[in-house]
């Protein structure tokens, strides 16, 4: 199971085209509203989430976290005690942490980040803490994904396919949708 966190304010494309590739590519995806199930998205997008915060439960089946970025998305992200746990609750258990645009800065806060590559959102390079900040699209480092913003949340959908599947699988679905590199 992936569980994807709307706060009000996310970036629109930086969670709904993650999702997308997800769900083609077979993989269960739950989009988590932060304090309801109906979220405004930054640019004025409502969604509909499967279900709220109130209602995670990580476990074994438990796949990955994705933290999409915007503002003040990324902020009420990371005031949420749910996001919070849900973040000790992967790095504790060896699972993916995705975080794209402003939202890698949520994991520099918590000191995640030492030693590790990263990219994030122009101007968010400092809050990266103990990162080796790289210029490119989407970055793996142990279990952390991080991208840069909402121009690669193609790539940042594909490299999560690949992560939870193959990467034949994401190859096959960069064909399909005639994304090129």
């Amino acid at each position: 199971m992936v569980y994807v966190f709307l706060a009000p304010g996310f970036e629109e494309s930086e969670a709904l085209v993650p999702v997308d590739c997800l769900r083609r590519c077979d993989q269960q995806v739950q989009l988590v509203g932060i304090g309801d199930n109906i979220i405004m998205g930054s640019h004025g997008i409502t969604v509909v989430t499967d279900i709220t915060d109130n209602e995670v439960e990580l476990n074994d089946e438990s796949d990955m976290i994705v933290l999409p970025g915007g503002m003040p998305g990324t902020l009420n992200l990371e005031k949420s005690a749910v996001v919070q746990s849900a973040i000790d609750f992967c790095v504790k258990n060896d699972k993916y942490v995705a975080a794209i645009c402003a939202a890698p800065s949520i994991l520099g806060h918590k000191g995640l980040l030492k030693g590790h590559k990263a990219v994030c959102y122009t101007g968010f390079e400092s809050q990266l803490e103990g990162a080796e900040v790289l210029e490119v699209p989407v970055v793996v480092s142990g279990k952390f994904v991080t991208a840069r913003g909402a121009g690669v949340s193609i790539q940042f959908g594909l490299k999560l396919v690949e992560l939870l599947t193959s990467k034949e699988k994401s190859d096959k679905l960069r064909d399909a949708i005639l994304w090129e590199k």
